[in-house]
């Protein structure tokens, strides 16, 4: 299983002084990317097989509360995706120091072609990646 810890900074907090609503999706984001760079895929690779991961939805489920200099850990699961890997559905799990289960991020998102722009079908290093992510009980193969 793959992931991170962060501890919540100052400026990740709102009004109500606990984690902002949008540092959810930059710590998710953040956890994806480390996941595909430390695995030699980071964005010098992107940019060689102008190739670029785009999101479609982002849906995020609060459950509870993180604080300001909280410890957190966010993993990465693969809940869907196509047999050539072209579309995908991830989940990051946010948990607390104590391994409470505070919120999940769910983002559905594919691979652009950054000189045509266009949706298309990752280079094979892509796939075999996506591949060594923890599925869900329920993972599912869906259609293109």
């Amino acid at each position: 299983m793959y992931f991170k810890e962060y501890t919540i900074r100052w400026a990740d907090l709102d009004a109500n002084v606990h984690m902002r609503h949008s540092a959810y999706n930059d710590y998710a984001a953040q956890t994806r990317l480390l996941f595909m760079a430390e695995n030699g895929m980071g964005m010098e690779w992107f940019r060689k097989h102008l190739v670029s991961p785009i999101l479609f939805r982002e849906e995020t489920i609060f459950l509870k509360e993180i604080a300001g200099n909280e410890t957190i850990r966010i993993d990465v699961v693969l809940l869907k995706m196509t047999e050539d890997g072209s579309k995908w559905t991830l989940q990051n799990n946010f948990y607390k120091a104590d391994g409470t289960l505070a919120a999940k991020l769910t983002v559905d998102g594919a691979w652009l072609n950054i000189a045509t722009r266009k949706l298309n079908t990752p280079p094979a290093e892509l796939i075999s990646l996506f591949d060594k992510l923890e599925k869900s009980a329920d993972f599912k193969v869906i259609q293109a």
